[in-house]
């Protein structure tokens, strides 16, 4: 993965050496998490340039079956270009720590809080990009099956699953990055795929390339990186739930963008959905155009339950057991800001920093803010392997 730069702020009275110690813990922590956005097209965020990012490329050219004529010039073709478009968002979060324990406890707790926050923004960031590019229309149901409410014991992810995926990508001439085709698994289903004769631990490559962050190894023409963060849809949640998405959150309210109606509103009381692999219960809902349908939960909304986060309802298997997503990605299926380039920015701020707020010079503070946004530039790019596992996830609880 490109060694990413982060742009980092101080308080006066931090030294060069200071600086360059907090960046290093941060990036040493946010970079192995980040691996979804690795095989993105990425794009800079210009200064001044406003809150949508644009993605642009060419339609391909159609194909010229007729002949010349003689001293005929033909009509030629018009290049044609794809725009597509992404709205880009800020995230982030901060630790506040006392002039108490920055002097009195036995560990460096400046140090251990941007450990904490810089593994918090890699996971953040990466989920964010993973619940987009999930949103793909080109899906493969393990086993022959049709949907992933028939998937079932046994429908598990096998080298036959990534053969017809390539086999998908190069019907549709999706080109490779870097020679292959790159996966993205999750822990518990390469724990199946891994155990197939044909698969090329990355150790024994005899070709070393350029590893991606998470490269575990390869088989039939895909390098697979793995990470929890891939997606698991889990079962035993309310079929006859809609896909919503957040638009803000207020306490234990989620106002949603869609517009709700009220006998829908009616429907979801009581109903049981999946957020961030979060199970939540809806007490109540209230009926309202987008951004105004109010969602009232069982409890005080998760903290990263954020704006864009999804809300599934029914997405297990048949039998109640959690679906994997597997991903088998071309080159320029979807698109990312480049965090190596101004996307995320670590700001530190010593004992006194707030001025007439902290007059006695008691609080310290260390956070982390990013700008985000992911966008799927090519459904045919990307092949969505759906399967259960032989090692379940335990589904999760509130």
């Amino acid at each position: 993965m490109p060694e990413m730069n982060l742009n980092t702020t101080y308080s006066p009275g931090l030294s060069p050496e200071m600086k360059t110690f907090y960046d290093k813990t941060l990036l040493k922590e946010a970079r192995p998490n980040l691996v979804h956005a690795q095989m993105g097209q990425k794009r800079n965020i210009p200064k001044n340039g406003g809150k949508t990012i644009e993605f642009r490329g060419y339609t391909a050219l159609p194909k010229t079956l007729i002949p010349l004529e003689e001293g005929v010039t033909p009509n030629g073709s018009s290049l044609n270009v794809k725009t597509i478009t992404a709205t880009v968002e800020q995230y982030g979060d901060y630790v506040a720590l006392s002039d108490m324990i920055m002097t009195t406890a036995i560990d460096n707790n400046l140090v251990e809080a941007n450990e904490l926050l810089g593994a918090q923004s890699g996971e953040t960031l990466d989920r964010l990009t993973a619940e987009v590019i999930n949103s793909g229309t080109n899906a493969q149901f393990a086993n022959g099956k049709l949907s992933r409410s028939t998937l079932a014991t046994g429908d598990v992810l096998t080298v036959e699953e990534i053969k017809k995926a390539v086999r998908t990508l190069k019907r549709f001439n999706v080109k490779k990055i870097k020679g292959d085709y790159v996966g993205i698994i999750h822990p518990d289903v390469s724990y199946d795929l891994t155990s197939d004769p044909a698969w090329e631990n990355v150790k024994t490559y005899s070709d070393p390339k350029d590893f991606y962050a998470g490269e575990i190894g390869r088989i039939h023409g895909v390098r697979f990186v793995e990470t929890t963060e891939a997606l698991i849809f889990y079962g035993d949640i309310a079929t006859d739930v809609p896909t919503l998405t957040v638009a803000k959150v207020e306490g234990d309210k989620i106002y949603v963008e869609e517009a709700v109606a009220s006998a829908q509103a009616t429907a979801l009381a009581s109903k049981t959905v999946i957020a961030k692999g979060k199970k939540l219960t809806i007490t109540s809902a209230t009926a309202g155009e987008g951004g105004e349908a109010v969602l009232t939960m069982s409890e005080t909304v998760p903290a990263d339950i954020v704006p864009k986060t999804t809300i599934y309802g029914g997405t297990g298997a048949a039998d109640g057991r959690p679906v994997y997503s597997t991903l088998i990605v071309g080159a320029n299926a979807y698109g990312v800001i480049d965090l190596a380039n101004g996307g995320i920015q670590t700001i530190t701020k010593q004992l006194g920093s707030a001025g007439t707020a902290d007059p006695l010079d008691q609080r310290a503070t260390t956070g982390w803010k990013a700008a985000h946004a992911a966008v799927i530039l090519s459904q045919e790019a990307m092949v969505r392997i759906e399967s259960v596992s032989s090692n379940d996830a335990t589904p999760p609880t509130n």
